[in-house]
């Protein structure tokens, strides 16, 4: 079995800490129930999207959101597909039924797991398939090889001891937000398959989190932290292989980056709560808001006021017309009131 080789130091203790704090307060927000779709829709978008950018995706935020609701979208055929694709993924590890809290994981789930993640983007023989061949990781910019992974004839019994690892440890053993990160860290080093390694790693993270009870009611995507600054993703996945095989700076940074998601959406749900305007309006009906909408009335809050030249700061890849949508929604629910007419018109307060 695969035995990883990590010291769990100050940095990684802060940041569990953080992590559950974070998720005992979403755990049991009573106002959840009446935005967990909205934020489960949300999570869902910020996954897809920032999952598939990170790997060269050229869809925006609002273009792949399109996407997964089935929209057209005027884009490079790959594109598309590779939003189609990892929303399919995400959506069959959200709705996996676990017996007894737990899901046998076998080299046939994480290859049924890349069959889908290319679907319609490699020809079928290579779906679901180990690769054959060695493979090189380039730096897209440089060209530059910043990673060589196993030969080809080690990855079946690598992947089997990664399989072991899984199954053989419980949260007993292992806290869930380092298992998630050793298997992201693991299948990634392993690249099984000749394309899709980063998503499939990515994904059977999540799966792990789900499964050993950390989904949080699937409000996070931690796609996101990781596509915000993609250089130090990659970096902090090749620390392993300069640490002599120790992953405890790999680790430090993902449990960083789900300390810093949870985190986020805990204050999202502590302002739904204090704020009065957002917990009930006409004859009580509790208002849903999206992830942008949200965004909007923190922004409103601490600046005071929103104006049409702040929309690109705001939502640098949301075109004009969709924010404009989103102020329209604010406004009908007297959660926020124009004041002008024309460019220079402030959205505030109401």
């Amino acid at each position: 079995m695969y035995t990883p080789k990590y010291t769990i130091d100050n940095t990684i203790l802060r940041n569990i800490g953080i992590v559950e704090a974070s998720r005992e307060v979403i755990s049991h927000a009573p106002l959840l129930p009446y935005y967990e779709k909205e934020f489960q829709k949300d999570a869902l978008a910020r996954a897809v999207h920032h999952g598939t950018h990170i790997e060269g995706n050229e869809l925006d935020m609002d273009q792949a959101e399109r996407v997964i609701a089935g929209q057209d979208v005027v884009a490079r055929p790959r594109d598309i597909q590779e939003v189609i694709n990892y929303r399919r993924v995400m959506e069959q590890i959200g709705e996996l039924k676990m017996e007894n809290g737990k899901l046998k994981i076998d080299e046939e789930f994480i290859k049924d797991l890349h069959r889908t993640t290319v679907d319609k983007l490699l020809v079928p023989e290579r779906c679901g398939q180990y690769r054959t061949t060695q493979v090189v990781v380039r730096n897209s910019l440089t060209g530059e090889v910043t990673f060589t992974p196993p030969p080809a004839l080690d990855v079946q019994e690598q992947v089997q001891a990664l399989v072991s690892f899984i199954n053989g440890t419980t949260h007993e053993t292992l806290h869930p937000v380092l298992k998630s990160g050793i298997v992201h860290y693991e299948l990634a080093r392993i690249h099984p398959f000749i394309d899709g390694n980063g998503r499939v790693s990515r994904a059977l993270s999540t799966l792990i989190l789900f499964q050993e009870g950390y989904d949080i009611r699937k409000f996070f995507s931690l796609e996101e932290y990781f596509d915000n600054d993609a250089s130090e993703y990659y970096a902090a996945l090749q620390s392993v292989g300069r640490n002599a095989g120790d992953l405890t700076q790999w680790l430090g940074y993902f449990t960083q980056g789900m300390a810093i998601e949870l985190s986020k959406i805990k204050t999202k749900i502590e302002k739904i709560s204090v704020d009065v305007k957002l917990k009930e309006r006409q004859g009580g009906s509790p208002i849903m808001l999206s992830e942008r909408q949200l965004k909007i009335m923190e922004y409103i809050q601490k600046i005071g006021y929103l104006q049409n030249s702040g929309f690109k700061q705001l939502f640098p890849m949301v075109s004009e017309d969709t924010v404009l949508n989103e102020l329209k929604y604010l406004i009908k629910h007297g959660l926020i009131k124009k004041s002008g007419s024309t460019k220079g018109a402030k959205y505030i307060r109401a």
